[in-house]
């Protein structure tokens, strides 16, 4: 979900993130899976992209060298160079109105995460920012790769065992109800290591999942692959920065 804070909290989170970024000197090369959320969403907060940035942000990086592959293909074949994959939280709208046309003028595969219920329109903007079903499922018929984001984006750290594995067994089977796909992708709701335990990882194997998401590279929990979370605040030198490893070990502040 967006990171919607109040002013102030949002220039000490820019502030931190922009510090972090102006203080990176030495260059990790990894390939990494990038975390996006909206493409022009705006109450998505921090964590929305305008869409003519985001086209930018691409062409830079194709322009730096850097080659595109699918989050499966990096997180099961990890090389340690310069690839890429676009992933995205949440099931926007947005996505598909501003990121998708410039992901296929580019040729650039991406994965769309979905949180189930929001896809039913239970979310308070209902279908007005998320995708329903019809659209997500044009969406993997033109290819695109669809994981889970959880039933209803519950900070898994709150729930009981029972809870988790209905969460993690329910998005997965309203996956395959609706879409017809047998998914074992999962990025974690909120991303942060504190959101996750070695028994939701134990009940995300039990439900299916073979791979599951965080938000750090370094901070990430036993077992995950992580992502590195390109904001809306960040301008191309961060970017750059990030793709050298500024943010490895970035989580979101509680």
């Amino acid at each position: 979900m967006g990171l919607r804070r109040a002013p102030l909290q949002r220039a000490g989170w820019r502030a931190r993130r922009a510090a972090r970024a102006a203080g990176h000197r030495r260059a990790v090369e990894r390939d990494r899976i990038l975390c996006y959320h909206s493409v022009g969403t705006p109450d998505w907060g921090l964590n929305d992209v305008a869409p003519s940035v985001f086209g930018d942000q691409l062409r830079r990086m194709l322009d730096d060298g850097y080659a595109f592959a699918s989050a499966a293909d990096l997180a099961t074949d990890p090389r340690g160079g310069r690839r890429l994959a676009v992933t995205f939280d949440d099931g926007l709208r947005s996505v598909v109105e501003h990121a998708e046309p410039v992901l296929a003028e580019l040729g650039v595969p991406w994965t769309m995460f979905v949180v189930t219920e929001w896809a039913d329109g239970q979310h308070a903007t209902g279908h007005t920012v998320l995708l329903d079903w019809d659209e997500l499922g044009a969406l993997a018929a033109r290819g695109v790769d669809i994981g889970s984001h959880s039933l209803s984006h519950p900070d898994f750290s709150r729930l009981t065992p029972d809870a988790a594995a209905h969460e993690l067994r329910g998005s997965r089977a309203r996956l395959r109800d609706r879409l017809g796909l047998d998914v074992r992708e999962f990025a974690i709701p909120f991303g942060c290591s504190r959101h996750w335990t070695d028994g939701t990882s134990a009940a995300a194997r039990d439900a299916g999942y073979t791979t599951v998401y965080a938000q750090s590279e370094d901070r990430r929990p036993a077992g995950t692959i992580g992502r590195t979370l390109i904001s809306g605040w960040d301008p191309p030198w961060a970017v750059r920065a990030a793709l050298r490893g500024a943010y490895d070990d970035w989580e979101e502040p509680g």
